[in-house]
């Protein structure tokens, strides 16, 4: 009896033992679950956490030494270019240059026939001569009366009416006298004669064709034009006025040279801007001696604009335009979203001018949110790394 209580005593201890140590397991694997859940969920929420800051790029301002290009659309023109009328009516009798002909001032064009004119004038020359007689006439007998005057054979009344008469006469002969300088002057312009040196550009007439004087649509019979020097017009936007000033240099491209580069300078400005377009009106001469560009071609005119110390530049996808104007996003130290109203200068498609509030050192960042707000807590994107030279072979 001894015996078999001494084992059942070693039994029960063998199984509280085990019961106890079943117990401590048990309890070790709900503390670990527990406190792996715990991890989880802060590590889960670490996640969301850092997942909700957003993860930007930035750029700093740049400031460049070198002026900005503008390239515009110009009209090349002659120096001066001039339509020739007929003074005087007719028909064309002979023309004696034609299109691409050299010419200099005073150069016979082209000769008219004026039968009507020449008739007139003989009639002119005619009453001149008339008028010219009663005139020596009225003055020979206004002689004689003065005399008969001075011995009172005539009334002073009969003495002023002839020198009354002898005075009209006069007038008489001198309006003749007009008339026929007049159509004498209408005579010389059966000369049709080239005001300047220069180049025939447009013949519109031909032998036996009616010619009216005056300046009327379709009544052009010859068109020059002095090429020797080119006047280009450009159209300058508003932003960009007040930058193009005489003296500014530019190059001209044309299609039909791609390989040549012609430089112009600018001679003048309108010094007002269009009211509609909003431009400037500018002109540049060009050298053409060499008849290299012809009058009337499209010109791609670059102008070096000179740069300016005081201004800042910015990629245009920084801008944020908000009620209040122009901002911009930066990158505090402390990496909190602050945003920052500019005053934009000129635009240059990619970049924009900022002329005021902005430092050359703010992190700006680039294609921000429209609906990023001031406090925002960001995260700044580490820039690439540089791939690795490759060694020479």
């Amino acid at each position: 009896m001894v015996e078999q209580s001494t084992d059942e005593r070693k039994l029960r201890r063998k199984i509280r033992l085990s019961a106890l140590v079943l117990l401590v397991v048990a309890l070790v694997l709900v503390v670990w679950g527990e406190v792996s859940r715990v991890l989880a969920r802060s590590a889960l929420l670490k996640e969301a956490a850092d997942s909700a800051i957003a993860t930007v790029i930035t750029v700093t301002p740049s400031q460049t030494t070198r002026g900005e290009e503008l390239v515009l659309p110009g009209t090349v023109q002659a120096y001066i270019e001039a339509p020739i009328y007929a003074r005087t009516s007719g028909y064309l009798k002979d023309w004696l240059t034609d299109i691409g002909t050299d010419v200099v001032k005073g150069q016979l064009l082209g000769e008219i026939e004026t039968p009507e004119v020449d008739k007139q004038l003989s009639q002119a020359q005619a009453d001149l001569a008339t008028a010219r007689a009663n005139e020596a006439l009225a003055n020979s007998t206004n002689e004689r009366w003065k005399g008969l005057l001075a011995t009172e054979s005539v009334s002073k009344q009969d003495a002023d009416e002839k020198a009354g008469d002898a005075a009209a006469k006069k007038a008489t002969a001198s309006s003749a006298a007009a008339n026929v300088a007049r159509l004498q002057e209408l005579e010389s312009f059966k000369r049709v004669v080239a005001p300047f040196t220069g180049v025939i550009t447009a013949r519109n007439t031909d032998i036996g064709a009616l010619i009216n004087a005056g300046q009327s649509p379709g009544t052009e019979l010859f068109r020059i034009a002095d090429t020797h020097k080119l006047r280009v017009y450009v159209q300058v936007p508003e932003a960009y006025a007040s930058a193009t000033r005489p003296g500014l240099e530019a190059e001209l491209h044309f299609t039909e040279q791609p390989q040549r580069v012609f430089r112009a300078k600018t001679v003048r400005t309108a010094n007002a801007l269009d009211p509609t377009l909003r431009t400037l009106q500018v002109e540049l001469e060009l050298d053409n001696e060499k008849r290299e560009v012809f009058p009337g071609a499209y010109a791609d005119v670059h102008f070096r604009l000179p740069a300016s110390a005081q201004s800042l530049r910015l990629p245009a996808n920084t801008v944020l335009f908000r009620a209040a104007g122009l901002q911009v996003a930066t990158v505090d130290a402390q990496q909190h979203v602050k945003l920052k109203s500019i005053v934009e200068g000129r635009d240059f498609g990619t970049t924009i001018e900022v002329l005021s509030g902005l430092e050359p050192q703010d992190q700006v960042i680039l294609n921000p949110s429209d609906s990023v707000t001031d406090g925002v807590p960001v995260r700044i994107a580490k820039p690439p790394a540089a791939p690795p030279a490759s060694k020479p072979t």
